[in-house]
């Protein structure tokens, strides 16, 4: 009788863990579907500089205007990679402010340099002067990684600087000699970038003339610069500054008008 109640009791003790281990929810089937998995890899690339034009409209900067009439614009600082390719800088900086993107060497495979060494003189007070050189009208002059002073090298000037800018983003770009002050300024204050020739650290150096291989008369100074504008007050101009690292400041109008005088008031508007 005993053995009989042990066996039954043995027999129930069995059952109950048999369903209990069914219960457990470590053994249940797996019933849901899983998510299809995400890509491991996703590349985002940022579009490198193009040098074919688009056909992307020009946006114009808007300009921010304070209450005492400040007004400013957002224009990339960018320093002159070649050492005296501070006009093609500064041409990098105005179409960047537009909103369109190339390098420095993209733009300067259009200004065709003239390489040709300068004849050189010296008048009775020893000044070095320029005999004959290239025209900048139409061509970069002398060697872009050359030296201003020696001289090997010189730059360009605006009606080729125009051409890059008008097949490269900026179609309505337009530039001359003899601008006053004020169109400048105006064109400042509508938002417009623009590209000036003044002097290498506002310096006041000997400015006189060379005649080109093609004849022109050349006005010059062996410190020739190029910087950007993206602001203007009362009394200054903000400059973007592509000399040694590239910098942005407020420099006096009056010392500005005085440099720019220098190359017959000569600018590039963006637009």
């Amino acid at each position: 009788m005993r053995t009989t109640i042990l066996f039954l009791l043995t027999v129930v003790a069995l059952v109950a863990g048999a369903m209990t281990v069914v219960a457990s929810p470590k053994l249940r089937a797996e019933t849901a579907i899983r998510p299809t998995p995400s890509p491991l890899l996703v590349i985002e690339t940022t579009p490198a500089p193009t040098a074919t034009p688009t056909a992307l409209p020009t946006a114009t900067p808007t300009p921010v205007s304070t209450p005492n009439g400040t007004v400013t614009f957002s224009v990339p600082v960018y320093k002159q990679v070649m050492n005296l390719d501070c006009e093609t800088a500064a041409l990098q900086m105005g179409l960047a402010g537009l909103g369109h993107y190339y390098t420095q060497q993209q733009l300067f495979a259009y200004e065709q340099p003239d390489t040709r060494p300068p004849v050189i003189s010296y008048l009775a007070n020893g000044q070095k002067i320029v005999v004959h050189w290239g025209d900048p009208y139409t061509n970069f002059v002398g060697d872009v990684n050359g030296a201003d002073l020696t001289p090997t090298g010189y730059g360009i000037y605006y009606p080729l600087i125009i051409s890059i800018a008008q097949s490269h983003g900026a179609a309505n770009a337009y530039g001359h000699e003899n601008f006053t002050a004020a169109e400048i300024y105006a064109a400042l204050s509508a938002g417009h970038p623009v590209v000036a020739w003044t002097e290498t650290g506002w310096e006041r150096p000997y400015v006189g003339y060379w005649t080109a291989w093609d004849g022109k008369k050349i006005k010059y100074s062996l410190v020739e610069h190029t910087v950007t504008l993206s602001g203007v007050s009362a009394t200054q101009v903000r400059v973007n500054d592509p000399w040694h690292s590239g910098s942005q400041y407020w420099f006096s109008k009056a010392a500005f008008e005085a440099s720019w005088a220098d190359f017959n008031n000569m600018a590039v508007v963006l637009q």
